[in-house]
């Protein structure tokens, strides 16, 4: 049973609000939830860059779009965010453009640090780690997840774990790298991938 009830539905954004939002907090010097760090506000600041230009240039690939016309039904897709993360600035703004490809799928936010109960229910090997996609019917019956990142960025952080490399702006710079060589093929891929198994 999920946690996301009308209730919680109420809380959440959209998209543009979403932006808007992140684009207030840069204009203020700040970032989202409670670590209000240097490094965290220069990230949503970075990351503000990246998702208007990701807004600008995503092109959804046709057979991406032939299966949800397919598949969607009037679904609800919950994403969980944070405006520092960096996997969010890089897959948010994709999974918003695949959603507008079909009319009845609507888009609806979260703040990680304030829905615990709703992350809690959604974690990954224990962890919060975010962007995470919760695809609800209109009953609120969970049809699918996906996240927090696409399996051919996990291995390059998981290569990077087994390198020993603690450091976060270098693991934050390989992680970016692996994304700009990616081209978000692989959020696509994976997004067709649990469509096909529908």
């Amino acid at each position: 049973m999920t946690p996301i009830n009308s209730s919680v539905l109420a809380q959440a954004m959209n998209y543009d609000a979403y932006m808007a939002l992140t684009e207030q907090l840069v204009k203020e010097g700040k970032t989202s939830g409670p670590n209000q760090s240097e490094a965290y506000v220069y990230y949503t600041k970075l990351n503000l860059q990246r998702m208007k230009r990701l807004n600008k240039t995503i092109e959804v690939p046709t057979a991406l779009i032939a299966l949800l016309q397919q598949k969607a039904a009037e679904w609800t897709w919950v994403i969980i965010t944070e405006p520092w993360c960096g996997d969010a600035a890089q897959c948010v703004p994709v999974l918003e453009k695949i959603a507008r490809t079909h009319s009845k799928i609507k888009t609806a936010y979260l703040l990680r640090d304030e829905h615990p109960t709703v992350m809690d229910a959604y974690l990954t090997n224990g962890g919060r780690s975010i962007p995470k996609l919760i695809c609800l019917d209109q009953e609120g019956k969970e049809i699918f997840t996906w996240g927090p990142r696409p399996a051919v960025i996990q291995g390059v952080m998981n290569q990077l774990k087994a390198e020993g490399v603690t450091e976060i702006a270098k693991i934050v710079e390989e992680i970016q790298k692996a994304y700009n060589a990616d081209h978000q093929a692989g959020v696509y891929e994976e997004m067709e991938a649990v469509l096909a198994a529908l």
